[in-house]
């Protein structure tokens, strides 16, 4: 629902982000394994590996070590432009474990929050899975299914562990822009539906232009540009609250924007891409006592979450109509819950009616079918989509919108989403008092409906 990359907060000493590659520190990818299945439950596993974003990693000078981005700042002489900036600077390889606390063991990925390295103090991270060296793994999950475990019991208010579909490049925009020579091995080309404009290069060009340093964030910022594309947010959690949101675009795959199109501030809803989404959050639907510390769905112990993405002839080229939510934990399948929301149906799953009634119900602008809908959804993974993981905290309302009540004054239906007090969730906080918190994904599995998991 709201920006995990506008948000993000990374402390680095001498931290930078780029196009070019160095060579200072050897790019070595966590390998992890997954499995994709087919009919009747049988399940072939990979060995695939995760990539650290780029907006995450070194930028230094091409023939040397200095900075081309230090703080919340460019370095004005090293990046007077966009295109001088790429062509001068160097994004380099990654310490997944000791600079960004990221460990990876067989099937199993492990993102931690606060790393203190030997030098730096690295604050939350995203990857991407790759199927090679220099491709991101693309998924269509239309007719399909999609299963991980999730352990979120050390993820207190105001963190979020994700894990999404956003529509990039398959390359990382390294054949469509001349000036990325990194691509998808470093982790470039990100962009989601809320056309985030803290990226350090879009369309292979330092986003430096109009660049203002953030007011509450030392090492973040924003440029005149955003980066844009659908997206379908499995999962969205931390142990009190959780939520599914599929995020839908008018414009196909990555794309830059500039002014209205982005959709900041009052022109929210006149953007190229629908920002609420429609979402599907237990609390907030109603059932108060579904998901969290010892409830239905217990976050205190990991559990199997399972995400069907249904079409209307149950086939891989008909249109998106609904996408379901089930769990599955100590051997028992646990359905989602039903909406108990005056106005809204009583369903447990994401469809076009559920949609329409929701955004009626709770006063919300409908954003999401004026954009394309389940549909619009639908086509975005015939398109192609990449598997992103996070952990991150929010600095702009403090994950409020998805653990506590927003806005905070508000007694109106949709309002409360979690329990979550008010004042939680001020990165300040989460950061000096969870800095050990951590997610932890594993058996992440794809394939026909019914194929992935069993009670």
């Amino acid at each position: 629902m709201f920006s995990k990359t506008a948000l993000l907060s990374l402390t680095f000493l001498s931290v930078a982000y780029a196009q070019q590659v160095g060579t200072l520190t050897a790019e070595s990818h966590p390998a992890l394994t997954v499995s994709e299945c087919s009919e009747g439950g049988s399940c072939t596993e990979s060995a695939l590996s995760v990539t650290l974003d780029s907006n995450w990693r070194w930028l230094h000078t091409t023939e040397g070590s200095d900075n081309c981005y230090t703080g919340n700042e460019w370095d004005a002489t090293l990046c007077p432009d966009g295109e001088t900036c790429a062509s001068s600077c160097a994004l380099d390889g990654a310490d997944y474990s000791s600079t960004y606390g990221i460990t990876a063991s067989g099937a199993e990925l492990t993102l931690t929050f606060v790393t203190e390295g030997e030098y730096s103090t690295n604050i939350g991270s995203r990857v991407y899975l790759l199927a090679d060296e220099s491709s991101y793994q693309m998924f269509n999950m239309k007719n399909q299914e999609f299963t991980f475990d999730v352990d979120v019991s050390n993820l207190p208010c105001g963190l979020n562990g994700a894990l999404y579909f956003v529509e990039m490049e398959e390359d990382g925009g390294l054949s469509s822009y001349p000036t990325n020579k990194a691509g998808a091995k470093y982790g470039t080309g990100y962009c989601d539906a809320q056309c985030p404009h803290d990226i350090k290069f879009i369309d292979g060009k330092a986003n430096s232009e109009g660049w203002e340093p953030s007011d509450n964030d030392v090492n973040a910022g924003t440029g005149t540009m955003g980066s844009c594309c659908s997206e379908m947010d499995v999962w969205e959690a931390n142990s009190v609250s959780s939520a599914y949101t599929p995020h839908t675009c008018t414009v196909t795959g990555q794309t830059s924007c500039t002014g209205t199109d982005c959709g900041d501030g009052d022109e929210r809803y006149d953007g190229v891409c629908d920002k609420d989404g429609c979402d599907f959050n237990s609390y907030r639907m109603g059932d108060t006592s579904f998901y969290g510390s010892g409830l239905t769905v217990d976050t205190d112990s990991p559990f199997t979450v399972v995400t069907q993405f249904i079409t209307a002839d149950n086939t891989t080229s008909g249109d998106l109509v609904e996408i379901r939510r089930l769990y599955v934990q100590n051997g028992k399948v646990i359905e989602n819950s039903v909406a108990a929301v005056d106005g809204v149906p009583e369903v447990n799953s994401i469809t076009e009616d559920f949609c329409t009634s929701q955004k009626t119900a709770f006063g919300d602008t409908d954003s999401f079918n004026e954009r394309g809908g389940l549909a619009g959804m639908g086509d975005a993974f015939d398109r192609g989509m990449v598997l992103v993981m996070s952990i991150w905290d929010d600095h702009a309302v403090n994950m409020l919108w998805l653990d506590s009540t927003y806005p905070t004054d508000s007694s109106s239906p949709g309002a409360a989403r979690g329990t979550c007090s008010t004042d939680s969730g001020k990165p300040e906080d989460v950061e000096s008092e969870s800095p050990d918190a951590s997610v932890k994904y594993s058996n992440i599995k794809w394939g026909p409906i019914g194929s992935t998991y069993s009670a």
